[in-house]
């Protein structure tokens, strides 16, 4: 008796998407599909633009991760013009990036993940929200909604706009800080400093709790599989540094700049989806990878601020190198977010972040490419630009691509492991709280207005004999 199951569509993750689990007669998954629903197209929108505008029309790629778009777009122009940004310029794009990683990873553990964490996956869902999470932890809930704000006044600060960031331009930034910038921007990056220490011992407290009331689903997520991210020096940096991957079982297999990623990573579209799948490239063999902040976490050897690489420790000690378990995804990403506030703290205290911000660049007629630890995970962009100034062609690898092939292989083993169950609602919360942990970001500027209908469908040799409805 074979059976299709359809979740459509998943919610509190960025976008559109559903799940597709196809079974065979004797109820085992034997095909899992994360399915983006939505094309955006900017690889062809982009051709024949002004090169130069590039930091800005990206930006508008996404509502959530605009300041990732908007950077890497800056720094493959860099590469183009064959430029070396000024130190101010460098650590002001590096202090705008920090704060859009703690309000990325404040938004993802508090807002999306965070009734997850606070009410379980057995919690009725029309309270598994924020509305509810507030009622129940008040402080909690606005300590993290104020974390985030912060986050967002930092980026707007440097960035100019708090969405869609307009300051980073080919060869630096477009401004020096004022000393009232300046003063405004010590006191914020203080108050994240304090507020995350304040945070981090409930959250991780409640990250115990989730894992140890679902050992099934803590368990059957250890799936073996490449990695991939950045590192400078071997430790943690969002910006800039080296690419390096890691294998299963934790040997270093290469260390590579972004313009080799077309000799590493193989790119490939899927019936079922309009994201691609990405896989790496490796003695001829295609090696499914993941990336974001288990990745990260894995392949760094520490991070340079005390509070995130003492949290860090914690973090190998509880769950070993390489870790291969999705769920404790929402664990790395608290020490990502301790790490981010720290260094905030350091670039505004940089005496160095008071100079020369900017310096001349001419890209036409030239190649550039580059990549920056996006919140979600590697992201890279690809510019040829002709003789006019103008976009030749463009390629773009998203990190919620490079791990399609991995959330399909979580979903199978959660379907194999929960479809036992005759409880729907845990069915559903379980294999939405699987994809929740790898944070997908489907092209988040559309967005549906409106209850946001779910529903599973079950059927047996094309008839539905089971029927879920949220």
């Amino acid at each position: 008796m074979s059976r299709t199951i359809r979740i459509d569509p998943v919610t509190r993750i960025e976008g559109h998407a559903r799940i597709l689990l196809d079974c065979n007669e004797t109820g085992q998954v034997e095909d899992a599909f994360f399915c983006v629903n939505e094309l955006r197209g900017f690889e062809r929108i982009l051709v024949g633009m002004e090169a130069h505008t590039l930091p800005q029309v990206t930006a508008r790629i996404c509502g959530v991760c605009p300041t990732a778009h908007h950077l890497v777009a800056a720094k493959a122009l860099d590469t183009a013009a064959g430029v070396t940004v000024p130190e101010a310029g460098k650590l002001l794009r590096e202090f705008m990036y920090m704060g859009h990683v703690i309000h990325s990873h404040a938004l993802s553990l508090f807002i999306l993940a965070g009734p997850d964490l606070v009410f379980g996956l057995q919690g009725e869902d029309a309270g598994r929200n924020i509305v509810g999470m507030a009622e129940v932890e008040p402080e909690l809930t606005k300590k993290g909604l104020r974390l985030r704000s912060l986050g967002q006044k930092i980026n707007e600060a440097i960035g100019g706009r708090g969405i869609h960031p307009v300051t980073a331009v080919a060869g630096g930034i477009s401004f020096s800080l004022n000393d009232g910038q300046f003063s405004r921007l010590q006191e914020l990056t203080a108050e994240t400093v304090k507020l995350c220490s304040e945070l981090a011992g409930q959250i991780r407290e409640f990250l115990f709790r989730l894992f140890d009331a679902n050992p099934r689903l803590l368990e059957s997520q250890n799936q073996p599989s490449w990695y991939l991210g950045n590192v400078s020096d071997g430790k943690l940096d969002f910006y800039d540094g080296m690419l390096r991957s890691m294998d299963e079982n934790g040997a270093i297999r290469k260390e590579f700049q972004a313009s080799e990623y077309d000799r590493c990573l193989v790119e490939r579209a899927v019936t079922y989806s309009y994201a691609k799948e990405v896989y790496f490239l490796h003695e001829n063999v295609e090696n499914m990878y993941r990336v974001g902040t288990l990745a990260r976490l894995n392949v760094i050897d520490g991070i340079e601020t005390p509070l995130a690489q003492a949290e860090f420790e914690q973090f190998r000690n509880s769950f070993n190198s390489p870790c291969h378990n999705s769920v404790v995804q929402m664990y790395a990403k608290l020490v990502e977010l301790i790490y981010a506030c720290e260094r905030a703290d350091q670039l505004i205290n940089d005496p160095a972040l008071r100079g020369e911000t900017r310096v001349e660049a001419s890209f036409a007629g030239k190649r550039g490419v580059a990549h920056i630890e996006a919140p979600r995970g590697t992201l890279i962009h690809d510019y040829e630009i002709d003789e006019r100034g103008l976009v030749k062609k463009a390629n773009m690898i998203i990190a919620t691509q490079q791990n399609t092939a991995a959330i399909n292989s979580s979903l199978k083993q959660s379907g194999n492991s929960l479809l036992t169950s005759s409880n729907d609602e845990q069915v559903l919360n379980n294999l939405e709280f699987v994809v929740r942990c790898y944070d997908p970001c489907l092209a988040c500027s559309t967005h549906a207005i409106g209850r946001m209908a779910l529903e599973v469908e079950i059927r047996c040799n094309n008839k539905v004999i089971r029927r879920i409805r949220r």
